[in-house]
């Protein structure tokens, strides 16, 4: 078997991720036009395991709260709504300049006006995030995990952080738990801690599992090298991808999956999706084909939550990325930055291209 998931698991997906709030404008308005807004719960690690909780399985968040926070009580109530059991500490907000959950204020585009994002990460709780405040033995060894789903975004938000990060990942192999690794490279977390973040991803992607990326994440994470630059069609690099994930193979062979999503933008809310997947020697290509969107953000962390979810299942290989690929569609329908399937079926219907009513 390609990959040994874990079957007597309390948790098939346990992410440790920094909670915040997305604010944004109705009615695809930019933020300085609108004085109307509506706020979501978001973390990019719980838009991957979004697309799990939906479909019933048992999901855990890692994280930190505001202590007597409004907004740590409106993000617990909807991960409870999305069917996410939590733990993690409540950390003292310590006066008006102390902690707070991050926010993010973003409009989605329209047309050819594409989206702009604003984040305000200033005092984020989620930076104290620490291996101490968990207790590993008891998540991976007695209750038991199937996937351990870790984002760059996290293993770089802080010192603290990357230290929580491998050390999840060390306790993952340990007992057994395979290890995803999203490496979402973010050039303002990695500014003057190159070597030392080089060091921590390459340690977890050398512990990794299922390793997932674009060609910037690959080149400016791990250091191995990316298509060649230029070119507007996206279909025509799919060699190049290829390519590449050979190297990323090559530098780390004791991941068994690899993978990229392909999109090129024609409009806001026009796109070309598709995707590249290597599971052990066997090559998975889906051509970019055109998705109408309603807003992008999340499409990339749903292609990862229905790949993960497909390998959970044990489909075989074709199935992974076909789901993940219509699970980040799926996600990109929705105002929310996650999907929220009803069941397999709604995801399914997506690949196939079958958008009739369903009565």
């Amino acid at each position: 078997m390609l990959l040994d998931i874990k079957k007597d698991y309390s948790w098939a997906v346990v992410v440790p991720t920094s909670m915040g709030v997305r604010i944004c404008p109705a009615e695809g308005q930019t933020v300085a036009s609108s004085n109307m807004f509506r706020m979501q719960a978001t973390s990019a690690e719980t838009n991957v395991a979004s697309i799990s909780s939906y479909l019933g399985l048992p999901v855990k968040v890692l994280t930190t709260f505001v202590k007597d926070s409004q907004i740590a009580s409106f993000i617990k109530q909807d991960l409870r709504s999305r069917g996410m059991a939590f733990e993690g500490k409540d950390v003292e907000k310590g006066g008006p300049w102390g902690y707070r959950h991050q926010f993010n204020i973003a409009d989605s585009g329209i047309g050819s006006r594409g989206p702009r994002v604003e984040n305000d990460r200033a005092g984020e709780v989620g930076r104290t995030l620490s291996i101490e405040d968990f207790d590993v033995d008891r998540i991976f060894g007695k209750e038991g995990v199937g996937i351990l789903h870790l984002s760059g975004l996290i293993a770089a938000l802080s010192p603290e952080t990357s230290k929580f990060c491998l050390e999840l990942a060390r306790a993952a192999k340990k007992y057994g738990t395979a290890i995803s690794f999203d490496l979402n490279y973010r050039a303002t977390f990695w500014k003057g801690r190159e070597e030392e973040l080089s060091a921590v991803f390459s340690e977890i992607a050398s512990n990794a599992d299922i390793l997932v990326g674009n060609e910037e994440d690959f080149q400016l994470c791990l250091g191995i090298k990316g298509p060649e630059a230029g070119g507007k069609d996206i279909a025509s690099k799919i060699d190049s991808f290829k390519e590449m994930i050979g190297r990323v193979k090559e530098a780390y062979p004791n991941a068994k999956v690899f993978a990229t999503t392909l999109r090129q933008v024609i409009n806001a809310n026009t796109h070309l999706w598709g995707a590249i997947m290597l599971a052990g020697d066997q090559w998975q290509v889906v051509e970019p084909r055109e998705i109408r969107v309603l807003d992008r953000i999340g499409g990339g962390d749903g292609f990862v939550g229905g790949l993960l979810y497909a390998v959970i299942k044990g489909w075989e290989t074709e199935k992974w990325i076909q789901f993940g690929w219509a699970s980040g569609a799926l996600a990109t329908t929705f105002l929310t930055d996650y999907a929220q399937p009803a069941d397999e079926d709604m995801v399914w219907s997506v690949w196939s291209g079958n958008a009739r009513v369903k009565r």
